[in-house]
Parts: C-alpha cells; sequence; structure tokens
C-alpha cells in the first residue's frame, strides 16, 4: 500500500510540475512573440488567438485560460488605475478596453466550462462591445447547454439594451434547465409588463449580488443598486424641495431649513440635515434652482 501510494504521489508530483512548466512556457513564449511596447500597437491585437494558445498550451488548457482571465481582470484594472482621480468612470466604455473581449474569448476557447469570464463578459463588456458580449455568452451556452446562469447573463444584456422580448425569452428558456430558481420563469412575465422600470432594475441586479461569482460583479452590482436607490432618494428630496418653495416662496439656502418637511421620510442626515446618499455623502443642495445633484466625492455612479 505504501509503495502503491508513494507512486501515486509521485505521479501527482510530476503531473505538477509539468504543468508548471508548460505555464512558464506559455507564459515565456507570449512574451517572446509580445508587440513592441508601443501602447497604440499593443492595443491593437491580442498576442495569440484562442485556437494558438490552445494548441501551444499542451493539454493544460485550464491553466492557460486561467492565465487569460487573469490578464483580463489585471487589464482593466491597469486600465483604471491609470484614469486620474479627478475624473469619475461612469462607464468601463469611456476606458477603451480594446483588449477585453479577445482576452475573454480565448479563456473560455481554452477552457468552454470555465464559468467567470462568461459571467464578466455578460455584465462588463456590454459597455465596450454589446455584440460581442452576445457572442461570447452563447459560446457559452453553445459549451455548457445545461447552465441556467448563462441564460439569466444573456437576458441580462438584452434587458440592458432595452430587448425586453428577448431578454424574457433568454430567461424563460433558462428557467427550464435543472437547477434554475423559480424567479427566471417570473422574469418573462415581468419584461413583458414592466421592462424598463426601477423596480425590475433593482430586483436584477439585486440577483446578480446574489449568484455573482465574481467580486468585481458583486461590486458592480451594488453600485447599481445604490445608483437605483439614490433616483428613489431625489425624487422624494424634489418633492421636499417643492413643498418648501411653494410654502416659503423661495428656495432653500441649507439642508438645515427643509428638515421639518423631511421627518417621516426614510433619510439619513448628517450632523448638517443634510441627506445622504447611499454611499454615505451628503447630497448637494443647489440654492438657486430648487435642485440637489450627487457630491463630486459621491460612491455613487452618475448614470
Amino acid at each position: 500500500m505504501r509503495r502503491q501510494e508513494s507512486i501515486s504521489n509521485a505521479v501527482l508530483l510530476s503531473t505538477m510540475l509539468i504543468g508548471l512548466v508548460v505555464v512558464v512556457a506559455v507564459s515565456r513564449w507570449l512574451d517572446s512573440h509580445k508587440p513592441p511596447a508601443d501602447v497604440s500597437v499593443e492595443e491593437e491585437q491580442l498576442y495569440v488567438n484562442g485556437a494558438t494558445a490552445r494548441r501551444i498550451s499542451l493539454g493544460f488548457n485550464g491553466l492557460a485560460a486561467d492565465w487569460y482571465w487573469m490578464r483580463a481582470l489585471q487589464y482593466v484594472g491597469g486600465k483604471i488605475i491609470n484614469v486620474p482621480a479627478s475624473v469619475p468612470i461612469d462607464s468601463l466604455g469611456q476606458l477603451d478596453l480594446k483588449l477585453l473581449a479577445p482576452l475573454l474569448d480565448t479563456a473560455t476557447t481554452l477552457d468552454p466550462g470555465f464559468m467567470e469570464p462568461y459571467e464578466y463578459a455578460a455584465v462588463v463588456l456590454p459597455d465596450i462591445d454589446v455584440q460581442q458580449a452576445i457572442r461570447i455568452t452563447k459560446k457559452g451556452i453553445a459549451a455548457n447547454p445545461t447552465a441556467w446562469r448563462l441564460y439569466q447573463h444573456l437576458g441580462f444584456i438584452y434587458w440592458q439594451q432595452r430587448d425586453f422580448q428577448a431578454a424574457g425569452e433568454a430567461y424563460d428558456q433558462g428557467s427550464n434547465l435543472p437547477g434554475a430558481p423559480g424567479w427566471m420563469k417570473a422574469m418573462r412575465a415581468r419584461m413583458a409588463v414592466a421592462g424598463g422600470s426601477r423596480q425590475l432594475a433593482r430586483e436584477i441586479y439585486s440577483r446578480m449580488y446574489e449568484q455573482a461569482e465574481d467580486n468585481q460583479v458583486k461590486e458592480m452590482a451594488q453600485l447599481r443598486l445604490m445608483h437605483l436607490h439614490s433616483l428613489d432618494d431625489r425624487e422624494m428630496l424634489l418633492k421636499v424641495l417643492s413643498a418648501f418653495q411653494v410654502r416659503m416662496g423661495r428656495c432653500p439656502t441649507t439642508w438645515k431649513e427643509t428638515e421639518p418637511f423631511l421627518s417621516g421620510l426614510n433619510l439619513k442626515l448628517d450632523s448638517n440635515g443634510a441627506p445622504l446618499d447611499p454611499g454615505g455623502t451628503a447630497y448637494v443642495l443647489m440654492t438657486l434652482k430648487c435642485d440637489l445633484n450627487l457630491d463630486r466625492n459621491s460612491k455613487v455612479p452618475r448614470r
């Protein structure tokens, strides 16, 4: 028995070492074939496509897929870091992420059952290239026909594009798969009745937050929920400002003046009586217009 265990351990160790050697070799090959360090050139194309990467991975496709997945996350993170702190990032579309779709596509070509890149493609990629997002998600469905979450992702993309019929059909198809939750079936009717409503948007992002396996996707869903919460807040506060103007004949000069009108509302206030947005930053009172806005330092997305 000990001899068999020793042989098994030796085989496992050898396999792991071979895998590490292959990953290092692939990494070095990619670096040696990488274009010149010219940003305009690097943005034009991926080092190798999925088919080529699959050939040179020597059967260790899962490890190579992990490498491309991490490269995709680093690529997005590097772009975000290079944005000046004074410039708010309301959409990744403004970052010109030309290589994101090829990176995600290569990762899923290497490992068609790797779910995280599909999720990322559905949630992040539509801001950059919606057709690529749809293509990669459908590619995932073709490779994983029983994965109901991929239909959830596809429905989300169509919903974002306000194609409520296609979104409803995607949710409905996914609802018939093993393990799909009951709310998937209800989504088709919800899309037909209230596809563009804030209430449905809140439900979609809440489901996404609950189901997401990637932390960046969870963070994005949380930010969208904060945005929706802020829209509700601002509707209430505009009514407060309007009521104040009707009664006083002028706009308030400070939030403290509106305190009697704020009682009973589900809003948190700071020490100066200013209502706080979902990120904990006070709303800015625009005294000349009887209006309000998000503070420039607010964590809440502006759109």
